[in-house]
């Protein structure tokens, strides 16, 4: 707590506290949270990223400075399993590009540089903890080629990632994978570590007989050398840095082809069972983006490798993914998870990202915008055009409820994980839908293709997008590019509607209402307006939205029953529109209009009307779309009126599970007998694993006497991957019963394998959570066992055990979480873990109890005061003493 939030009395008690008690000083700055830095998500936290100052000016970033061209990078590795540690040998082939060269700086962090050899003279080298420098005894000249080889050792912190069974992973599973994006290879091996430079590569590896090990490219040798395997590959094609990988451990494989290109999928083997349901559509997608896109796959294979724990959903390495075990999925989840998104946004990448590679992070939306996009028109494909307009509806609501006014090309970052956020992906997506939607789907393909075959092989900026648009449309795309990419934020509509019977004419009154500014203009764009009448007819308008105010008229045959804005969806827009009821009504039984329905039923969320109920039961009843069902079902969820719950519960026999999993979630916002007796029920009758986990999660809310059984019960229910027993132990968090806490203890001790390391971290606080109300010494037992995580070889259970002896709040716990503080590196996730502990671990004192442990600690501290004052008369009486006084 900060001392200005207390009241006046105290603020000054404990000014006088500061002052008086140095330590008491120190520790309340220390781990009362003045300075704690939230911490950053996993992906982002592993190791501070520190900007070169070569490409980093006034606070901007720009692309490093190329002194070479790398040519070819080697790599000849011997990872070590039992030791988490690496042996290797790189070597670089390069030209100096214009000035002769007469050092090499090349990216290292924390590698031990056993040697520095060279095809040149060297004089002398220097590894410090983030760059190898090599000295030339003569300048290399410009365009002279030379290598240089370093051979070295690392336990990589970041990068490189183990996954063995003496940390925890299943027996069987050992591997080990490769994380380079956007600049994490420096920790494995010495290169140059950023997007602007293309080279070939090769791998050679050597792992325990009995393992495999994949990389880019094409396998051009694989033999046994003692009890290990060599496996060397080879990449004949220039890609970046990031995009090497390396993967090798205990795997089995699914193969296939699509025409001659070979086609893998591969698991560790405790995860093989599932493997095809995740494979299905890799070989109709690269069907697919081959005829959409106009460019065959460049590569000279495509695999898929699923690791555990990865730190993202997927890697778009070339010819080699990586994606996450999380993709993975049982039957038994009908349609709730499906694989096929990620592999078609991997796959996108193959040639956006890979064949093309952003020149620095600032037009990472070149690499992730097109993915996404992809992947939605895979959808269309796959699905049809309703589910693309869904996806990038879904899509839009995320991004018009963000007020982030930052452009998607922006130079302001200072960690290029920074550039990764909604801007790059799902907006990044929504440019290109806009610029498919205003030039058609032929001229767009167009476009793309001739900005594919212009640049390909190559690092490309945004120019060289709206070049290759401007070159084929005759068109010039400079505002529309300013506004939308260049520029930030989007347009806030408000609009409203009118019928003039005598005029025959129907008006919109259409407003701008974003703020604007420096960083968002009032836009410039094409706005699509649809009539239907009473027979059915269509009318469509497109009108200029260019002003913040204006009104637009239309004559119509007849008054309209349906009035509808941007009815295909072709504008990245938040629309404030709410038609008259009687139109609203007809919007959402109009067949031929998908997104009218799914909006029209938004709309009518939280209305306790019966006519606005009964219109959303029928549609979560009827509708075509499950989309539009599960709308209804948040709408009715939303009015929460006793009607909406029995709407609810007599929908609960959706055959489409996406629909059916909203019914349950809805139930689940009620708190009520008839949603209770629903829930419990639903727990014994339903075959979906992840419906019934979000049951059994939504009943921990009601009273433990009627819910402890069922929740004990499901702790050992079997799910893929344990997720009702996960959902069971959040459940009874929510109950808050400590009496619960040795029961999840034990729970916890005994199946910890059959929980994900995300799931059973968080179970851990959840264990925390019950354990703050326990006795002393259960208390202290469960503090004990949290502590013993402190250590765990998995980060993520490292820090999740950090973070519940916070939740825990037992200030026994400080002097653990300080060993995490003071270790000296304040950005490694631990510490920032600790520090978000210690301060919740203060905070979570009440008020009143910290001013009486200052009050407290002052009184002590007057009384300690009047002793020494005390004493010190007593000592000035004995050294000068009263004089005695007279005998009367």
């Amino acid at each position: 707590m900060r001392a200005a939030s207390l009241p006046a009395p105290f603020a000054l008690l404990l000014a006088f506290a500061l002052t008086a008690i140095p330590s008491m000083r120190a520790e309340f700055h220390l781990h009362g949270g003045w300075e704690v830095c939230a911490c950053k998500a996993h992906l982002r936290a592993a190791v501070p990223f520190e900007p070169d100052a070569d490409h980093a000016g006034n606070g901007r970033q720009y692309a490093r400075s190329r002194e070479i061209d790398v040519k070819h990078v080697k790599l000849d590795l011997s990872p070590d399993f039992a030791r988490r540690s690496l042996a290797g040998v790189a070597t670089l082939t390069f030209a100096p590009i214009a000035q002769p060269l007469s050092s090499l700086r090349l990216d290292a962090v924390d590698l031990r540089i056993a040697s520095v050899e060279a095809s040149v003279p060297v004089t002398a080298w220097q590894a410090g903890d983030k760059a190898v420098t090599i000295t030339f005894a003569q300048p290399i000249a410009a365009g002279s080629e030379a290598s240089v080889t370093v051979t070295y050792s690392a336990e990589p912190r970041d990068g490189w990632y183990f996954r063995t069974e003496a940390m925890g992973y299943p027996k069987g599973d050992d591997h080990f994978w490769t994380q380079g994006q956007p600049e994490k290879h420096r920790h494995w091996f010495p290169g140059y570590d950023y997007p602007n430079e293309r080279f070939t590569s090769e791998v050679i590896c050597r792992v325990p007989k009995g393992m495999t090990v994949v990389s880019n490219g094409r396998l051009i040798e694989q033999g046994t050398i003692g009890d290990q395997t060599l496996f060397h590959w080879k990449q004949e094609q220039e890609h970046v840095n990031y995009l090497i990988s390396v993967v090798g451990g205990h795997f089995q494989k699914l193969e296939g082809r699509h025409g001659e290109l070979p086609l893998a999928f591969l698991t560790p083997p405790s995860e093989f069972a599932v493997a095809e349901n995740s494979f299905r559509d890799t070989a109709a997608i690269l069907a697919f983006f081959e005829q959409e896109i106009g460019v065959k796959f460049p590569w000279a294979k495509y695999y898929n490798i699923c690791v555990t724990d990865f730190v993202a959903g997927g890697m778009e390495n070339t010819s080699v993914t990586t994606l996450t075990t999380h993709t993975l999925f049982s039957a038994e989840s009908e349609n709730l998870r499906t694989s096929h998104r990620l592999d078609a946004h991997e796959v996108a990448h193959q040639w956006f990202g890979d064949l093309l590679t952003c020149k620095d992070w600032s037009h990472l939306w070149l690499n992730e915008g097109f993915a996404t996009f992809y992947t939605h028109l895979y959808d269309e494909h796959k699905s049809g055009v309703e589910e693309m307009r869904y996806r990038l509806w879904l899509d839009a609501q995320g991004i018009l409820s963000n007020p982030d006014e930052k452009p998607i090309v922006w130079r302001g970052y200072r960690d290029p994980f920074e550039q990764f956020d909604y801007r790059v992906y799902p907006k990044g997506a929504w440019v290109l839908h806009m610029l498919r939607s205003q030039t058609g789907p032929e001229l767009f393909r167009k476009s793309i293709a001739a900005y594919l075959e212009k640049n390909r092989n190559g690092n490309v900026v945004t120019q060289d997008l709206v070049d290759a648009f401007e070159e084929v449309t005759g068109r010039s795309w400079d505002e529309f590019f300013d506004q939308w990419v260049f520029h930030g934020g989007e347009p806030m509509l408000k609009a409203a509607y009118t019928w003039d019977q005598a005029r025959g004419q129907a008006k919109l009154s259409i407003q701008q209402t974003q703020k604007t500014g420096p960083g968002v203009l009032l836009f410039d764009f094409p706005l699509p307006v649809r009539f239907v009448d009473d027979q059915g007819g269509v009318h469509d308008f497109t009108v200029r939205i260019h002003e913040t105010a204006e009104d637009f008229f239309f004559d119509l045959p007849s008054a309209p029953k349906i009035v509808r804005l941007d009815p295909d969806l072709t504008v990245l827009a938040g629309i404030d529109f709410t038609p008259p009821p009687p139109l609203l009504a007809a919007q959402l039984e109009n067949g031929a209009d998908m997104m009218g329905r799914l909006i029209a039923a938004k709309s009518l969320g939280g209305r306790t009307d019966a006519q606005s109920i009964g219109q959303l039961k029928k549609a979560l009843a009827t509708d075509a779309h499950y989309g539009v069902r599960i709308e209804a079902a948040r709408s009715l969820a939303k009015t929460h009126s006793p009607e909406a719950l029995a709407a609810l519960l007599a929908s609960l026999d959706q055959p489409d599970a996406r629909a059916r999993q909203e019914v349950v979630a809805g139930i689940g916002k009620f708190y009520t007998e008839p949603a209770f007796a629903a829930l419990r029920d639903l727990i014994g009758t339903e075959k979906n694993p992840d419906i019934v986990a979000d049951a059994i999660a939504a009943l921990g809310k009601f009273p433990q006497e009627q819910t402890r059984e069922t929740l004990i019960a499901a702790l050992d229910r079997q799910s893929y991957r344990h997720r009702i027993g996960a959902a069971a132990i959040q459940a009874l968090r929510t109950q808050g019963d400590p009496a619960a806490a040795a029961t999840v203890a034990a729970h916890l001790k005994a199946a910890e394998p059959r929980f994900t390391s995300r799931d059973f971290g968080t179970a851990l606080d959840a264990l925390a959570y019950l354990a703050r109300q326990q006795e002393d010494g259960p208390r202290e037992e469960t503090r004990r066992f949290l502590a013993g995580y402190l250590d765990h070889p998995k980060e993520t259970l490292r820090r999740s055990a950090i973070g519940a002896l916070g939740t825990l709040e037992d200030p026994r716990s400080l002097g653990a979480l300080r060993t995490f503080v003071d270790a000296g590196n304040a950005d490694l996730p631990e510490a920032k873990a600790a520090e978000e502990a210690i301060r919740k671990l203060n905070s979570e004192k009440g008020q009143a109890d910290e001013v009486k442990d200052l009050r407290r600690e002052v009184l002590d501290l007057q009384k300690e005061l009047k002793s020494l004052r005390e004493g010190l008369d007593a000592v000035k009486k004995q050294a000068a003493p009263e004089p005695a006084k007279p005998s009367k």
